[in-house]
This record gives C-alpha cells, sequence and structure tokens, in this order.
C-alpha cells in the first residue's frame, strides 16, 4: 500500500506491488522534496531525465525511449523530452537512488491500484515510478475545454496498476468528490484528478476582465465522484512572478500595452468628436 500524499518528510514507506514485490521509499526535505528508492538485485525505476540527485554504486543509469509512451510527437512538438530514464540495480545487494523535483514541488506517491488504475495530471508532472506504470499525453478532444497554451488542452496520462510519483507546486490539498459534487478550481491550480471526474472549463468575465486583469480568468468545472489533488503554486505562476521582480516592464514584454494605448486613444477620439457634436447644436 502505497503512502498518502500528505507524508511526513523522512518517514520512510514501504509500497507493496501486484506481484507482492515490495518497494521501500522515503519522501525527504520540505518545500522542494526528493524521493529515495531502494532497489533489490535486478529492480529498476523509470524516472524523467534530469531528476536524479544521487544513487548507490551499484544502479546502473540508462537513457532510453519507452516504447509504451504515447504521444511522443506531441511531447516533441512542445520541447518536451521523448526519453526516460532507467535506474537498475545490477548489483547483488540492495541499491538506492534518489529522484527529485525540479522546481519548489511537493513529491506526491500514488498507487494506481488505489485510483482505478488511471489519473490525469498536469503536464510534466511525472517524476518517476515503479512497477507497471504507462505515462502517456492525451488531448481534451471537447473544443470548449480547449484553452491558449498547453496546460489548456494537453494532459499526463498515467495509467497501470503500479506505483507512480507525480510534483504538485506549493503545498497540496487532496478534495474527495462526491458524485454529483461539484468544485469549481483554477486550471492551473489542479495537480491531478482521477479518470472518473468530469472536467468542463468556464471563462469567468467579459473580454474588458480580459484585457485589464486575466487573473482567474479561466477556471474548471470538477465534477465528481473520486479524487482531486489541488497544488497552490503551479510552476508557471512562480515563474512569473519571478520574472516580474528581476525585468522592467516595456512594451514587448507586456503585449497588453498596446491594446490598453489603442482603447485610451479610442475614447479620448470619441469623447472629442462627442464634445464637438454638443458644441455645434
Amino acid at each position: 500500500m502505497a503512502a498518502p500524499f500528505f507524508s511526513t518528510p523522512f518517514q520512510p514507506y514501504v509500497y507493496q506491488s501486484p506481484q507482492d514485490a515490495v518497494v521501500p521509499f522515503q519522501i525527504l526535505g520540505g518545500e522542494a522534496q526528493l524521493v529515495q528508492i531502494m532497489l533489490k538485485p535486478e529492480e529498476k525505476v523509470i524516472a524523467k531525465p534530469g531528476s536524479m540527485c544521487f544513487m548507490s554504486g551499484s544502479i546502473e543509469m540508462e537513457n532510453v525511449f519507452v516504447p509504451e509512451n504515447e504521444g511522443g510527437m506531441w511531447q516533441w512538438l512542445f520541447g518536451k523530452t521523448v526519453s526516460s530514464i532507467t535506474f537498475r540495480n545490477a548489483g547483488q545487494g540492495d541499491g538506492f537512488v534518489g529522484i527529485g523535483a525540479p522546481t519548489l514541488s511537493r513529491v506526491l506517491p500514488i498507487d494506481l491500484a488505489m485510483f482505478g488504475g488511471e489519473i490525469l495530471c498536469q503536464p510534466d508532472a511525472f517524476l518517476c515510478s515503479v512497477s507497471d506504470v504507462k505515462v502517456s499525453n492525451t488531448i481534451d478532444q471537447r473544443a470548449r475545454n480547449v484553452i491558449p497554451g498547453p496546460e489548456g488542452f494537453l494532459r499526463q496520462k498515467l495509467s497501470g496498476r503500479g506505483l507512480a510519483f507525480i510534483l504538485g507546486g506549493g503545498s497540496v490539498v487532496q478534495k474527495n468528490l462526491e458524485v454529483g459534487e461539484v468544485l469549481s478550481v483554477d486550471v492551473s491550480c489542479i495537480a491531478a484528478v482521477t479518470g472518473t471526474v468530469n472536467i468542463q472549463i468556464k471563462f469567468n468575465g467579459t473580454m474588458r476582465r480580459a484585457l485589464f486583469g486575466n487573473d482567474n480568468l479561466v477556471t474548471a468545472v470538477l465534477t465528481g465522484p473520486r479524487i482531486v489533488f489541488i497544488q497552490s503554486l503551479p510552476f508557471h505562476r512562480f515563474s512569473q512572478r519571478i520574472a516580474r521582480a528581476v525585468t522592467s516592464p516595456n512594451m514587448r514584454e507586456n503585449p497588453k500595452f498596446y491594446v490598453q494605448i489603442a482603447i485610451f486613444f479610442f475614447l479620448a477620439y470619441v469623447v472629442i468628436v462627442s464634445s464637438l457634436i454638443l458644441t455645434d447644436v
């Protein structure tokens, strides 16, 4: 049985696969976490490239293209890597590997067997996996759920009966939805949902709000049953705050500036023409 996602740091847990293989692991750290996985001889872990922090001397690392990773072309088109890293214990004794989050994230252990064998995640949420886990990219075919940016329509789907580790930015909250229960969440704050949760995109406000302030402009209406994982600090929101702090805004970095200037001159034109008409009358 996998640990709950709110695991206390440095507390060891044990995962038992459907084949009765036992894999101990630890989630270490507070804000930027990593997971340490113990491997018996010939056991292996599949992880995303660049995530390895440390490993014992008996671990062999290989960069491979995983055939079961569907949607490789979509990954390549959006600048994603199409390969994975395999860590295998080639020694006679137990080994270990430490896999870290690339950002300030929480590491969430997800036992797919407990979630109906399928879960949808935000792009790049997958960190590593043990046993039977299939990673693919899925596209929402419904036009009303397509919004600008790859985050709007490209999601990772994890399927199988194994143990997967995914990432959630900031603090992570788990919501258990009953049948028909509705929850509205900012699109970027969705870390993962089970396959039984229905998702509908809702645009809030008018064009005026989109021009003068697009925060929380798009929300997702989630309808139960099952589980939703909500993150408090999505990476793109965190990176935008850093970019605003270290760079001075200019017209090229703020495309809405042109629209705002055009609206200003249009309103000024309307006021001037109206005053001339009223004066003539």
